[in-house]
């Protein structure tokens, strides 16, 4: 896992490599900033286009002034830098490469405070005005600045952090900061890059390592981890000769109603593809033939009217309830009757989490470790309207701690809240896949994971990458638009087997 830091704790890190590496803050600026150039050079290799750096006068400032002087010994022959010189003071390290830079080349002009910004015709920019440090919202001539940059609509690469966007902490709708469209940023991302808040102000990032040492940094024990796909190779167990279906588990899939059946066939589709040795759908009498027309791989217990259905609760492995189950009486009491007598971790989905939002009482009920598979708005109605993402990523953490549940956040980088306070973000899935049922496919996954003997914590962290993952394998190489959720389920079995390669 790649931990998240916190501003506080990027600034420890860099303390802690400059002290014991050792090297000196310079020369750790110097290799960020050769960091940003190998990567930029890659993907913006005409040298004869014009780029404007607007600089800060701190780190920041000296990271623009050195990612300059190195293009310029990469033949870039059109940069210009501006210094916003909004303040008398200056850090030691930009004033080293406001020295360097003054020998070469590049055009160095200065802003004063309440200066007129000249025109500016680049058609990129860099943004190196304001680094992660920032923790109040833009005043003044900074204010004025970010405007100007945006309103002249060109593409704009900001270094580590688009200046007035907070690397954490909630991000007020009035937020005024940089738009980039790419952000270049040093060692991992910044937790509001993962967030929904961001999408405003920045269109994709990129981290580059800059050999911040990692041992450190495993040692600060962050509660916010990305996860990589070297990860999830490591967690997937392999499927061994001489097993058998009963190895795998057998999931249940509680599920459906007349008009939705969809949902159910999704998921029980889903938990079969996904290696559930066996699979049972619990389903109106009215799907009976949808099921075995869609899937006869998948068994059947057929629920009728008002009655309960009779279920032996020891013969699963795993249990999911609530895709397309609908929120009258019958489905209430099903739950109930499931919360009453099965005792392992359920995964509770849609339906089910509406009805838990009404009754709130069976939420305390729950099997330790159950796991909860809201999206946002679904989260709300658990657990009070938030204000901001990061308000809910820290309610998440918290009610996951406070409940003993696992609480998997739907998201662009899908958040999964463990009982020991930690938040794992997902790294996999693309905006092909926002369409209905994907949340249907995910629960079926996590139930056959869940039946495979994995963790309940491993069962949500590997099922939503291998799901984001499908994903990615379909829509990326064959630049879909949208992926359907009966597609991705098919590809299931090929990302599981790609990733255990």
């Amino acid at each position: 896992m790649l931990p998240l830091l916190i501003a506080e704790q990027i600034r420890e890190g860099d303390a802690y490599t400059i002290a014991n590496e050792p090297i000196s803050s310079v020369d750790l600026m110097e290799r960020a900033s050769r960091a940003f150039v190998g990567w930029f050079v890659n993907h913006f290799p005409d040298r004869n286009q014009g780029i404007t750096f607007y600089c800060g006068t701190g780190n920041n400032g000296g990271d623009g002034l050195a990612i300059a002087r190195l293009l310029c010994e990469h033949h870039y022959n059109k940069l210009k830098v501006v210094v916003a010189q909004f303040s008398n003071k200056a850090s030691d390290d930009f004033n080293t490469n406001l020295q360097r830079i003054r020998k070469t080349c590049v055009s160095v002009a200065q802003l004063a405070k309440g200066e007129e910004i000249a025109a500016d015709d680049s058609p990129v920019i860099i943004d190196a005005l304001l680094g992660s440090g920032l923790n109040k919202p833009l005043t003044g001539d900074y204010e004025r600045l970010v405007k100007y940059i945006n309103d002249l609509k060109r593409t704009v690469v900001a270094v580590d952090v688009p200046t007035g966007f907070f690397s954490e902490g909630e991000v007020p709708e009035s937020t005024i900061a940089i738009k980039a469209d790419l952000v270049i940023t040093f060692q991992q991302p910044k937790i509001n890059f993962l967030l929904p808040e961001s999408a405003a102000y920045i269109n994709c990032w990129e981290a580059v390592s800059i050999g911040i040492s990692e041992k450190f940094v495993q040692g600060l024990n962050s509660p916010y981890q990305f996860v990589e796909e070297k990860d999830i190779r490591q967690m997937l167990k392999p499927r061994h000769r001489f097993s058998n279906k009963g190895t795998y588990g057998h999931a249940l899939i509680v599920a459906g109603q007349a008009k939705t059946m969809g949902a159910a066939l999704l998921s029980s589709s889903a938990a079969a593809h996904a290696g559930a040795g066996l699979t049972t759908a619990c389903i109106p009498e009215s799907g009976l033939t949808a099921l075995n027309s869609y899937l006869p791989e998948v068994m059947a217990i057929v629920r009728g009217g008002d009655e309960l259905p009779d279920i032996e609760w020891d013969k699963f492995s795993s249990i999911a309830v609530g895709p397309g189950l609908g929120k009258g009486n019958d489905a209430l009491a099903l739950l109930k009757a499931i919360i009453k007598n099965y005792k392992k971790p359920l995964v509770i989905d849609a339906d089910a989490l509406n009805l838990l939002a009404e009754n709130n009482d069976l939420l305390k009920q729950l099997p330790e470790r159950s796991i909860l598979t809201p999206h946002m708005k679904e989260f709300d109605r658990l657990f009070g309207a938030h204000g901001s993402w990061w308000q809910r990523l820290q309610t998440a953490i918290a009610k996951a701690k406070e409940l003993n549940l696992c609480i998997l956040l739907k998201n662009d980088y899908t958040i999964v809240a463990t009982p020991d306070r930690t938040a794992y973000f997902n790294s996999s899935g693309n905006a092909a896949m926002a369409s209905g049922g994907m949340g249907d496919v995910l629960t079926g996954i996590i139930a056959a994971l869940l039946g495979q003997k994995y963790l309940p914590d491993q069962a949500c962290i590997i099922a939503a990458y291998i799901h984001g993952k499908a994903g990615d394998e379909l829509a990326l190489p064959n630049r879909m638009h949208v992926v359907l959720p009966g597609k991705l389920i098919m590809q299931l079995p090929v990302t599981m087997a790609k990733l255990r390669a």
